[in-house]
C-alpha cells in the first residue's frame, strides 16, 4: 500500500487526490497548497491533514508518492520547487504536464530523479485509455508493419487572453507530442507554421511537419480556436502493412489492415467504460501507483519524466521553427 500526497489543490490537484482514494493500492496521507483556504478545503473534502509546506508535509507524512500538480507561469513554473523537495525526501513523484517550460530545469529533475533511483512520471493522460493500449497492441502485433507516418490533430476551444505567446504550444502540445512519440518513437526534427487567429494575442493555431528517428514522417495540427466538441482528438498511424485511427482518447481505435476490407474496431463500452475526462486520470494515476507497488525500475515508468522533457524539447523547436520562418529544426539542437 503507498502512502501519497497531493502538492497544489487546484482542480487538478484535487482530481489526483480523489484518484488516489479510489486506488486500492493507495491511501492518501495529506495534501498541500500554499494558499490556505484552498488547502484547508482540500483537507476537510478529503479527510487528510493538509498543509501550507510541502517540505514539512513530507516530514510529518514520510509518503511513498507525491503528485505536484502545482501551476504558475506558463502553468509549468511551479513543478520545479517541490518536485526537488519530494525526491530529496524520498518520493516517487508523478508530476503535471508540461513537466517545465524550462529545459534546464526539466532535465535536472530528471537527473536527479535517476540518481536518488526513485521514479518520476508525467500526467501524459490523454494515452492512458484502453483505446490507446489497443492501438499499441496491434502495433506491437505487427499488424502496421514498418512505420511510414503519423498525423496528430488536437484542438480544445479556449477563447481567453493567456499570457504568452506561445502558451498553446506549450501547455497543449506535451499530450499530443507524447501521443505521436508513444507510437513512432523519437522526433528527429520539426517544421512549424503558426497564426495568431483574429482577436487573439498568442500563436493559437499551429501545423508542423515532422521526421522520426525511424525514418518516418508525419504532421502535427493544434489549436485553441476551435470550439469543444466531438471529437476533439485524432491520431493516425500507417505502415506497410496497414493503419490505426484512434480518436478522442478513450472513445475508439480502428485497425485497416492492408491485406483485408474488414476493419477491427475497439468501442469504449456503455457499461463499465470510460464516462468522462476524469477517468483517463484515474487511470494514467492507478498505472503509475501500480507499477510503484510492483517494484518497477525506474528508467521502465510508463510515462516518464524523461518524456515529459523529450516532449518539452520537440515543442521548443517547434517554436525556434515558427520564429524562423518555417525553417526545419533538429529536435537534438535545442537544449533550452
Amino acid at each position: 500500500m503507498q502512502r501519497t500526497v497531493v502538492v497544489g489543490m487546484g482542480p487538478i490537484g484535487n482530481r489526483h487526490a480523489r484518484a488516489y482514494t479510489e486506488s486500492p493500492q493507495a491511501e492518501l496521507v495529506g495534501v498541500c497548497d500554499r494558499d490556505p483556504a484552498r488547502a484547508r478545503a482540500a483537507g476537510e473534502k478529503f479527510g487528510v491533514p493538509y498543509f501550507l509546506s510541502a517540505r514539512e508535509m513530507f516530514a510529518a507524512l514520510k509518503p511513498d508518492i507525491c503528485s505536484v500538480a502545482t501551476g504558475g507561469f506558463e502553468y509549468s513554473s511551479d513543478h520545479y520547487e517541490p518536485t526537488m523537495e519530494a525526491l530529496t525526501a524520498g518520493c516517487h513523484v508523478l508530476g503535471e504536464k508540461p513537466i517545465s517550460n524550462d529545459l534546464k530545469l526539466a532535465q535536472e529533475m530528471v537527473d536527479y530523479a535517476a540518481a536518488q533511483n526513485l521514479c518520476y512520471g508525467i500526467d501524459m493522460n490523454h494515452r492512458f485509455t484502453p483505446a490507446a493500449r489497443q492501438a499499441r497492441k496491434w502495433q506491437e502485433d505487427g499488424r502496421l508493419g514498418t512505420l511510414l507516418f503519423c498525423n496528430m490533430a488536437l484542438w480544445i476551444g479556449r477563447p481567453e487572453l493567456l499570457e504568452t505567446p506561445y502558451y498553446h504550444f506549450k501547455a497543449l502540445n506535451p499530450h499530443s507530442v507524447n501521443i505521436m512519440q508513444y507510437f513512432c518513437g523519437p522526433i528527429k526534427e520539426v517544421a512549424t507554421f503558426a497564426m495568431v487567429a483574429p482577436g487573439r494575442n498568442i500563436f493559437s493555431t499551429q501545423s508542423t511537419t515532422m521526421r522520426f528517428e525511424c525514418g518516418a514522417v508525419g504532421h502535427l495540427t493544434s489549436s485553441y480556436d476551435i470550439k469543444r466538441g466531438h471529437p476533439m482528438e485524432r491520431c493516425e498511424v500507417a505502415g506497410t502493412a496497414g493503419r490505426f485511427i484512434f480518436e478522442d482518447m478513450w472513445r475508439e481505435a480502428v485497425l485497416y489492415p492492408a491485406d483485408s476490407l474488414v476493419k477491427e474496431v475497439y468501442t469504449n463500452p456503455v457499461f463499465d467504460g470510460f464516462e468522462s475526462f476524469y477517468d483517463t486520470f484515474r487511470d494514467r494515476i492507478h498505472s503509475f501507483v501500480r507499477q510503484i507497488e510492483e517494484g518497477c525500475r525506474p528508467e521502465d515508468i510508463d510515462g516518464s519524466g524523461r518524456e515529459g522533457l523529450e516532449a518539452s524539447r520537440v515543442i521548443h523547436a517547434m517554436i525556434r521553427s515558427n520564429e524562423n520562418g518555417g525553417a526545419p529544426v533538429r529536435v537534438a539542437d535545442i537544449t533550452e
